[in-house]
């Protein structure tokens, strides 16, 4: 039977060309029968890059079995991943983020989670000497992967780890990172033929913080000022995103990449408090800048009160 490989809901970069490595090692390396899959279409970024490594996009997940046996990459949260999991076989788990709870496994399991940026370079210690020998499309994802969710090295969450993976990529491959991450950043930041919903729910994640469930949303972007026109649109759309997902509150994170600073967008007086609260912002507006925030794992979520 087919190992089925795939990630969170709103799939990024990490979470789509995770399992696409994830699948190499184990069908090329391993010579087992596995597959990845995406939970829904990934954002213009993940695009971007299957296209400069000429990968084609995994398909999208259909129903899960309890038959099926699974690997988890890129999160470990069961709010994130689709219905039926806890019935399937969950053989594996790969993950950088906090241990959420809530998944159930039939037996013991391999289970690995490491404090650092990107799942892909935790991928990078379980293949170890076998990727020296990896064709260029995987070492070309796994970059992908450690530049997109460090920022090229600007988010806090950057560890050495990550920063010496991605050089050593890089310099596999023959690609200037600084070159590369610019035309990664910019693939991410073409949200041109999304809607303002779409916007909304495109990297979010949902977090109940203080008896209150929250979206939230990140937008990273070299061009803030684009979505930033499209304010009044957005903050018309969160309450029936809010209200479609039954959470309290949308909350909306610009984040430039480039100036390295994040743009909250305030609907009401509710979120106005929140910002208040967590980040001792003066509010004015329907928006405030909050300098220096860049990561919603290590900055955003662990501040926030209600």
């Amino acid at each position: 039977m087919t190992i089925k490989i795939f990630g969170h809901l709103a799939p990024d970069t990490d979470a789509t060309c995770s399992a696409l490595i994830w699948q190499w090692y184990l069908s090329d390396v391993q010579g087992k029968d596995a597959r990845a899959y995406v939970l829904a279409p990934p954002n213009t970024e993940a695009q971007f890059v299957l296209t400069r490594w000429g990968v084609d996009m995994p398909e999208t997940l259909g129903t899960l079995s309890a038959e099926d046996e699974v690997v988890i990459v890129d999160t470990n949260n069961p709010a994130e991943l689709p219905e039926g999991v806890n019935d399937a076989n969950i053989a594996e788990v790969i993950d950088h983020h906090l241990l959420s709870g809530g998944l159930k496994t039939r037996g013991p399991i391999k289970v690995t989670i490491r404090p650092v940026a990107a799942t892909a370079t935790v991928m990078s210690w379980l293949i170890g000497r076998d990727l020296d020998g990896a064709p260029d499309w995987v070492k070309g994802l796994m970059l992908s992967c450690v530049l997109s969710d460090t920022l090229e090295f600007r988010s806090p969450t950057t560890t050495p780890t990550d920063r010496a993976l991605a050089e050593k990529l890089a310099a596999d491959l023959g690609i200037e990172i600084a070159d590369y991450a610019a035309e990664m950043f910019a693939a991410k930041s073409d949200v041109s033929n999304f809607s303002d919903a779409e916007l909304l729910t495109m990297d979010s994640k949902i977090f109940e913080i203080g008896g209150k469930k929250l979206r939230i949303s990140v937008l990273e972007t070299t061009a803030p000022g684009v979505i930033l026109k499209r304010k009044a649109g957005l903050i018309a759309a969160m309450q029936d995103v809010a209200a479609g997902d039954n959470v309290d509150q949308v909350l909306l994170f610009v984040v430039d990449i480039l100036n390295e600073e994040a743009t909250l967008l305030i609907p009401n007086d509710t979120v106005r408090q929140i910002a208040e609260k967590s980040f001792g912002a003066g509010v004015e507006g329907d928006s405030v800048v909050l300098p220096g925030i860049m990561s919603r794992k290590k900055q955003i979520v662990p501040n926030l009160k209600v």
